[in-house]
């Protein structure tokens, strides 16, 4: 079969694959595109955008059942068109898939993107349908997928994932929750504030990924009123007599009408012929790669995003395909600095992560500043008055590593966290900048100066927070 050659092929056009896309196009390199399954990203498609849809619905119908403690007249709880809401959330969710698609591949030939299977069949050698492609380099971008136990797809579509959840026509009466990262603390929530009744359930002692033990007990605490929690148990589901599905884990158990699976993803790998790398493949059948140049071994071969299972979120997903498409559009090992980790469980109230997690540090040569959103004006006239929010700085230089949190507006006080560690500011340097009153910000400001009291190096003007004017 005769084999057509291009500088660059990119397997996957989610999220790094079209980031890669733009770099190799960049450098005026020839290429092509190739994804298997449905095109869009998986953010568009079944991950962060949908599922802000569904949570902005359950929180509107929260916030209307509860309006008649603001006084507002009436006050009951209003009726729900549960159908018409998740059509509402799949017509956000194809506008942004169309959106996506118009912006990347639509117009784009057959020549160049093709939609189908790809296989290796040497490092640098493609199969897809009956063409044979010869590339100077390959990126590798195909993302990845819920992970189910093979014994729980026994029981077909009782067992649902965040690909199958937004197609539902209706709400299930009844739910379990089983994995309580990101994924199912958002949905559980939402299905929660939608009328669903839902018990949670996860192996781990923790929710959220949170590793401050303090913020961990907040978060348990307000999230288990929410709907209950069952953790440090792996979970079982069985046939209910009554043909629904019984959950158990450890001595609890509930009978419900679905499952929702969310104990994590798997690399889309299967079928790809990675074996023909000459490398050693993980447990999860990846091979080794550097993760700041994205390069698989010594190959002229890249892996970036979702599938190579890192930090699996947008904006890092697009960080590492331009990193790959760049260095494979030079066949390169270029390195670049990785960004702070960032994290936000949209949650209500949200759950951050920022920078060092607690359980990476030295106590030691740590020093931990806090505060609870109680005392905090503007947590307390929104009626969000619970959380806690921990920040980590080096005690002998006062910079800001870190932050843990559970409270309200934590999305916005993880940006401004996050781009203070990125710049390398101190706790003494952050309490100089502006801050306005009443702002969710104060809760920051007030655990930096918690932090302040604790870190070796301070401000020439101390806690006076002005800078002095040269004469």
């Amino acid at each position: 079969m005769e084999e057509r050659y291009v500088d660059v092929v990119i397997i996957g056009s989610g999220t790094a694959g079209l980031n890669a896309m733009g770099q190799v196009r960049r450098a005026g390199m020839s290429f092509v595109l190739i994804n298997g399954g449905e095109p869009g990203t998986t953010c568009a498609r079944v991950g962060c955008m949908p599922s802000k849809a569904l949570i902005q619905v359950a929180d509107d119908f929260h916030t209307a059942s509860r309006s008649q403690r603001h006084g507002v007249a009436g006050g009951e709880t209003p009726p729900l068109d549960a159908p018409a809401a998740l059509e509402h959330v799949r017509h956000i969710r194809d506008t942004l898939v169309d959106r996506v698609l118009a912006n990347s591949t639509d117009g784009m030939s057959e020549e160049v993107f093709i939609q189908d299977y790809a296989r290796l069949l040497e490092p640098t050698l493609i199969a897809v349908g009956d063409q044979r492609i010869r590339a100077g380099a390959v990126v590798i971008a195909t993302g990845s997928r819920p992970l189910v136990p093979d014994a729980w797809r026994a029981f077909g579509d009782r067992i649902l994932t965040s690909d199958e959840i937004f197609e539902q026509e209706d709400l299930p009466g009844a739910v379990a929750v089983i994995g309580l990262g990101v994924i199912g603390l958002e949905l559980g929530q939402s299905l929660r504030r939608l009328g669903v009744t839902v018990t949670g359930f996860d192996q781990l002692d923790t929710i959220g990924g949170i590793s401050d033990p303090e913020v961990l007990a907040q978060a348990r605490e307000i999230l288990g009123k929410a709907f209950p929690l069952h953790l440090g148990q792996p979970a079982t589901i069985a046939e209910a007599e009554d043909g629904r599905l019984r959950v158990s884990a450890g001595d609890a158990g509930v009978v419900v009408d679905k499952v929702l699976c969310c104990i994590g993803r798997t690399p889309n790998v299967e079928g790809l012929g990675l074996e023909c790398l000459g490398l050693p493949l993980d447990r999860r059948g990846l091979p080794p790669f550097d993760n700041r140049t994205m390069r698989v071994g010594d190959l002229p071969v890249y892996i970036a995003g979702d599938v190579d299972g890192e930090r699996p979120i947008l904006h890092e997903a697009g960080d590492e395909g331009k990193i790959a498409g760049y260095n494979a559009a030079r066949q390169g090992h270029t390195a670049f600095r990785r960004k702070t980790p960032l994290a936000i469980i949209f949650s209500d109230p949200n759950i951050i992560a920022v920078g060092a997690r607690y359980g990476d540090l030295d106590p030691a040569t740590t020093a931990i500043g806090q505060v609870r959103m109680a005392p905090v004006g503007r947590a307390l006239v929104m009626g969000q008055t619970q959380g806690l929010l921990r920040i980590y700085a080096d005690r002998p230089s006062g910079r800001l590593l870190g932050a843990e949190m559970i409270g309200p507006k934590g999305e916005n006080l993880a940006h401004g966290i996050c781009w203070s560690i990125e710049l390398g500011l101190t706790v003494g340097q952050m309490l100089r900048l502006p801050f306005y009153h009443p702002v969710m910000e104060e809760a920051l400001q007030a655990a930096l100066y918690d932090a302040y009291r604790q870190v070796d190096a301070k401000n020439p003007g101390g806690l006076l927070e002005l800078e002095e004017l040269a004469d």
